[in-house]
């Protein structure tokens, strides 16, 4: 049966983390797989494993340390999630995306979600950065949305728009950042899966049909929550390995931890030069 997160539920997790710390967050970010480097450059650091909050999910996924990293970036309070949570994990999408409501109640007006994506588009390679500026709902599509159950009527509307995900201001710094740090910045469609199992060749190609450039297992439920919220987003995948599209090659978990040592740098780049102009 689905379990539903309720207002009340949220607020404890919310209060908790409020008692641990003296700063007022302005800014979210979620970390995807070996992209936790990121959080060890907050300055003033205070971590909240996510075991010690009420009603809190535990990320299980190797790469996912599994805390808030809360502190300053570039001069902005920031509220970094070091690990996030799956849906394949075993957790409801109410679970899922329990931490993104949590800082909508700390009051954060922003989020920067990155991820670990597979390269669908023929032109991406491993180690690229594509700047997300929209997404296919696919796991919503299948009746895991988000957003399904009561409304949370104080957070936001019934039916909220999704015309415009990904802030347009933001994604003009993420591409204003990548050129003044001669980075390369591809730009395109996230596919949001359910995961564990990488795509089939077949799942590919009908990605790819469908209009996807990356494919992933995570942040399409996170941003249409943040987004019902009225947060601001901006997503980065990094694209971690090429699409498989004729059964030739094996993906491993392995290469995508391997391929975020690489990834890590540029996102950072771009995501402290967003944070600046913020």
């Amino acid at each position: 049966m689905q379990k539903f997160i309720s207002l009340t539920q949220i607020d404890e997790a919310a209060d908790a983390i409020r008692k641990k710390i003296s700063i007022q967050p302005q800014v979210g970010m979620i970390l995807g797989s070996g992209l936790n480097g990121l959080a060890e450059a907050v300055q003033n650091p205070i971590y909240i494993p996510y075991h010690e909050l009420p009603h809190f999910p535990v990320s299980t996924v190797q790469g996912h340390i599994g805390r808030f990293v809360i502190g300053e970036l570039e001069g902005k309070a920031v509220v970094v999630m070091q690990g996030r949570i799956h849906y394949y994990e075993g957790y409801t999408m109410g679970e899922v995306t329990l931490p993104v409501r949590v800082m909508q109640r700390l009051g954060v007006h922003s989020l920067f979600v990155t991820n670990a994506a597979g390269g669908v588009n023929e032109n991406f390679a491993p180690g690229d950065v594509m700047l997300i500026t929209d997404q296919l709902n696919l796991m919503g599509m299948s009746g895991l949305n988000p957003l399904m159950g009561p409304n949370l009527d104080e957070i936001g509307p019934r039916f909220p728009d999704m015309s415009q995900v990904y802030d347009r201001v933001y994604c003009d710094w993420a591409r204003q950042a990548a050129a003044e740090n001669n980075l390369t910045l591809r730009e395109g469609v996230y596919a949001g899966l359910s995961g564990p199992s990488f795509e089939s060749p077949a799942d590919l190609r009908f990605l790819r049909l469908a209009g996807a450039d990356a494919v992933g297992m995570s942040t399409v439920p996170e941003a249409i929550v943040a987004r019902h919220g009225g947060m601001r987003v901006l997503g980065i995948s990094g694209v971690s390995n090429k699409a498989n599209l004729d059964g030739s090659t094996i993906t491993t978990h392995d290469e995508v931890i391997e391929a975020g040592r690489v990834i890590t740098p540029k996102v950072e780049t771009i995501l402290r030069t967003v944070l600046r102009r913020m």
